[in-house]
């Protein structure tokens, strides 16, 4: 493999690329490679999972990432209650219309942070993960499709913690990285 320097019309890219980290290093301190990962995944249309202590900054990076890049982002809350239409969306009848509206859920938002996943229930889990891998989301017949870009940050704490449900394999899968973020 030859390694060829930079041509010209590369170098706003690369220097947009250093712009972008330099912010989300000014927000998530000490923490470059995990953030490069994460820059990393995004560009790669994968998804991103964090698997770290509370307090570390994982919450932090996700909305650092979006805010910089100027995506639409949104943070949901996984717990033991949550359901599948939560995340996805749900149909409601409008009376005027006499006919079903579809009302989206949080997961129509470029950078969609699944706070704790492993903390809810593992039907709400494979909803989250259904739509990672197919980027749409199918509902009462209909598809629709998710923004483009779509990023999904998972956070996780660790499996020994009360009240965590361990992802299996197959849906750890669904994600092209997993970091941890440490202490500074």
């Amino acid at each position: 493999m030859t390694v060829r320097p930079l041509s010209q019309a590369n170098v706003p890219v690369a220097q947009r690329l250093a712009a972008v980290l330099a912010q989300l290093d000014r927000v998530v301190v000490g923490k470059q490679e995990p953030l490069k990962l994460a820059v990393a995944c995004l560009l790669a249309r994968g998804h991103l999972l964090i698997e770290d202590i509370p307090g570390v900054g994982k919450s932090t990076l996700a909305q650092a990432l979006a805010v910089t890049l100027g995506l639409k982002y949104t943070r949901v809350q996984f717990t033991s209650d949550l359901l599948p239409a939560d995340v996805l969306g749900v149909s409601i009848f409008d009376v005027a219309a006499q006919a079903f509206r579809f009302h989206p859920g949080p997961i129509f938002q470029s950078v969609v942070l699944a706070d704790e996943i492993n903390r809810a229930p593992p039907k709400t889990q494979s909803a989250l993960l259904e739509a990672m891998e197919e980027r749409q989301v199918s509902q009462d017949g209909v598809t629709r499709k998710l923004p483009d870009p779509f990023f999904v940050i998972a956070t996780q704490n660790p499996v020994e913690q009360i009240g965590a449900y361990p992802l299996p394999e197959s849906q750890l899968d669904r994600f092209l990285m997993s970091v941890e973020l440490g202490y500074p």
